[in-house]
């Protein structure tokens, strides 16, 4: 699988990682037996890069990595994960003795002294411009805590922000063929920078998977479901904030263009492979035949300018009035 460079991290990674927000049971049930396939598949097909949090199923994602790392101590995987979610969102709770308590309990999750990779799990906006929060991320650092440390955003006036600070490594943020604006100022100023791009919700939901229609139903305990509308997170972690026959329509003008020997997720994975300065894309995936098929998106030509273009004119038609100005 093609590499590509954490320059403030000093790590090289597949250019498809593998995000494990499904592995804590927030998209429906997903026992460990399966959660193991996934993570094999993954490392099996090239994958070296996996995101989790210690929100996700409550540290579940988090401790289902950790057994998977002691059983596989040779995989040389980069595991990143993100703290801040476990409490109400609030600036002042962003402090060194709450970094200190819940570094320690994803240490103790994925069973390491040192996290590879910690990021702030989209805070509250004023976070991002507090002096004495990146302080203590830097004494993360030098204790030996963390090797690292990034941000995951909603909005790209914050990963321009966090983008300006010296110590940050990585930007994590939602890009896809439905939510274009980081294209304009945020890779070109991660890339100036040294910066590394996380791109999160490639499949925006998987509405870009094309396989749903207005008559598809997600379980209650699918955020698909029970955040559809911003009912528990930012709205734009679902579907990209994009309303859901809005998507169905984009996703519907755009399959025409995936042809033979490759599917519509993989074209949309593809897509974002594609953006200059993005590091690694991490798609989710239920099950390891999900896992391979995104892994083998590395291997796939380049989207054509055409290609290009009709994402962009799609993006610009249908999707641009409803969340470029919000995120």
């Amino acid at each position: 699988m093609e590499q590509r460079t954490f320059t403030r991290l000093g790590r090289h990674v597949g250019v498809v990682g593998l995000g494990a927000w499904q592995l804590g049971a927030d998209w429906g049930r997903v026992d460990e037996a399966d959660a193991t396939a996934v993570l094999t598949a993954a490392l099996d097909s090239g994958v070296t890069f996996v995101d989790t949090a210690d929100v996700y199923g409550d540290g579940r994602s988090e401790q289902i990595i950790g057994r998977f790392l002691r059983s596989h101590p040779d995989a040389g995987l980069t595991v990143a994960t993100k703290m801040g979610r476990r409490v109400e969102q609030r600036p002042e709770a962003y402090t060194a003795e709450n970094f200190r308590a819940w570094t320690d309990r994803s240490r103790a999750n994925l069973g390491v002294d040192t996290l590879d990779l910690v990021q702030l799990h989209c805070p509250p906006t004023t976070v991002f411009a507090d002096d004495r929060v990146f302080d203590a991320l830097d004494a993360l650092v030098a204790d030996g805590r963390i090797a690292a440390y990034g941000v995951s955003v909603e909005t790209c006036d914050q990963a321009l922000t966090a983008i300006a600070r010296p110590g940050v490594a990585s930007v994590q943020i939602i890009l896809n063929a439905l939510r274009l604006k980081p294209l304009d100022r945020v890779l070109p100023a991660a890339s100036a920078a040294g910066v590394g791009i996380i791109a999160r919700v490639p499949l925006a939901s998987g509405l870009l998977s094309g396989r749903y229609d207005e008559h598809t139903t997600f379980a209650a305990d699918d955020h698909r479901t029970y955040n559809r509308h911003g009912e528990s997170f930012d709205v734009g972690e679902t579907f990209s904030g994009v309303d859901y026959g809005t998507g169905l329509a984009a996703v519907r003008r755009l399959a025409p263009l995936v042809g033979t020997g490759r599917t519509m997720a993989q074209f949309a994975l593809r897509w974002v492979l594609d953006q200059p300065g993005v590091t690694v894309v991490i798609p989710g995936a239920r099950d390891a035949e999900q896992a391979r098929r995104n892994a083998a998106t590395a291997d796939l030509a380049p989207l054509t300018p055409d290609e290009l273009a009709a994402v962009r004119d799609t993006y610009d038609e249908l999707v641009r009035p409803q969340v470029h100005d919000r995120w």
